[in-house]
């Protein structure tokens, strides 16, 4: 069963230093603004829930967060995201070695041609000096923290595009587990999977809030409040994504500040 979390209750000890940070954060393309002065605090072992409407800018702010917002020359990016307080907009940066510290799971589970030992080693051959024979080993530990290893380890061999859409999804984030990032980004997750892979994927989610700090942007509230530790909403002011309000869940989905939540969340079934 999944483990619901009291709405903030995980927040109750005092909070550390963020491992991420987004200061003043604004992204523009072709002269039209679609994020304006973004803050956010990204801590250890937290879940960060976004939300917020279509076309408020939820996907193109968590591509800023591990510069894939790069593989878009027009957009034009101004503030800064820290990690661990260094910017990663520095002329320095290995933006591959980002990457696999700062993992992403898109809406669509994505899978490369090949089998699913091969989708597990992707990005870790590509980013990490990983010896062959260290490679059995890191597939089956990525396999079985995405709670996938029981259902494919005498399978490996096996084209991963045979695998259920629920499994593929899981696949991806064996990919991304094995690179051993400190931070997942998750963009809609579950949007493309049935009731039962969605609740395999929330308790995947709390069991690895243990190890990794977790951006969650999710366009579902029940989600937000089953694993999200805190809330960032954004709305569209002027015609660009905003931060409206923001803190633990507990304060946000049950006495929000703004108009825009109020309407909103008053129309949400409990």
């Amino acid at each position: 069963m999944l483990e619901v979390v009291a709405q903030g209750e995980a927040l109750d000890c005092e909070l550390g230093e963020p491992v991420l940070e987004a200061e003043n954060l604004s992204v523009s393309i072709g002269g039209r603004l679609l994020l304006r002065s973004i803050d956010l605090r990204i801590e250890p072992r937290r879940v960060l829930g976004i939300l917020g409407p279509s076309g408020a800018g939820k996907t193109t702010l968590l591509r800023c967060l591990n510069r894939l917002s790069d593989l878009v020359p027009e957009l034009v990016i101004s503030g800064d995201v820290r990690l661990h307080g260094e910017s990663i907009f520095g002329r320095d940066v290995d933006v591959d070695a980002l990457r696999s510290r700062i993992g992403m799971i898109f809406q669509q589970p994505v899978v490369f041609p090949g089998s699913i030992a091969d989708n597990v080693l992707f990005g870790v051959r590509r980013t990490r000096r990983l010896p062959r024979r260290a490679w059995p080993e890191r597939v089956e530990r990525a396999l079985r923290e995405a709670a996938l290893w029981n259902e494919v380890n005498h399978r490996l061999r096996e084209p991963a595009a045979r695998l259920s859409v629920g499994q593929q999804q899981r696949l991806c984030l064996a990919r991304v587990l094995a690179c051993e990032p400190e931070i997942l980004l998750l963009d809609e997750p579950t949007s493309a999977l049935d009731e039962s892979s969605t609740r395999e994927i929330e308790e995947l989610i709390l069991r690895l809030r243990e190890r990794h700090a977790i951006v969650l942007v999710t366009h579902n509230l029940q989600q937000a409040r089953r694993v999200a530790d805190s809330v960032a909403c954004l709305g569209v002011r002027d015609h660009a994504g905003e931060l409206i309000e923001s803190g633990r869940c507990c304060d946000v989905f049950d006495q929000p500040q703004t108009p825009e939540l109020v309407r909103h969340f008053s129309r949400e079934p409990r």
